[in-house]
């Protein structure tokens, strides 16, 4: 079974990119988990959150937005002491704000994936990747979406960390063209 080159030889890294990495996803909470993971992401390895994200998970009360919105100070405290998430002060405080500003979408818009998926005209980009290092770290739309989100208060929402929670919730199919999900994953 041909992979993605950039999963091979880490078994969490193979099952993370069989079963969810380029899948398009609709569900706003699953969006927001990408968007906390995507955010703790910004300079580290993606590895190294995938090896944390049960701890995130746990931290973060399962990733739910409505919950994060209303963090306080104790909360903010205790996530700063927690040794199995990264503590980085501003990206917490990021997260808690970016959950406030995600509902705000989600009132405005109806949804957040309404939002997002607009920017893609509510269809995933099928790119045809020979070699994953060929795969841009940003493009004209993650441009866009990052700076309409910055616009809207988001943190840690550079244009690479966007192509990057494109390419891990299937706004974008980034999968090698030789790999076996890439047809998998191929919108109509």
């Amino acid at each position: 079974m041909q992979r993605c080159g950039w999963c091979v030889g880490d078994t969490l890294y193979e099952d993370y990119h069989d079963n969810e990495w380029g899948v398009p996803v609709y569900d706003d909470a699953t969006i927001f988990e990408f968007l906390i993971l995507e955010t703790f992401q910004a300079g580290l390895s993606w590895i190294t959150i995938l090896r944390k994200r049960e701890n995130f998970r746990k931290a973060f009360d399962n990733f739910d937005y409505k919950k994060i919105a209303k963090y306080n100070t104790s909360k903010y405290d205790s996530l700063l002491l927690d040794e199995g998430i990264i503590r980085n002060k501003l990206k917490i405080k990021a997260t808690i704000s970016n959950a406030q500003n995600f509902i705000k979408i989600q009132e405005e818009h109806g949804s957040f994936s309404k939002y997002i998926w607009s920017f893609v005209d509510g269809k995933p980009i099928q790119n045809k990747v020979e070699n994953y290092k060929e795969a841009p770290a940003n493009t004209a739309i993650s441009d866009a979406l990052s700076k309409d989100l910055k616009k809207r208060g988001f943190k840690f929402v550079g244009s690479t960390v966007m192509y990057a929670h494109m390419q891990a919730t299937g706004m974008v199919n980034d999968h090698e063209v030789n790999c076996f999900r890439y047809n998998q994953v191929k919108s109509p």
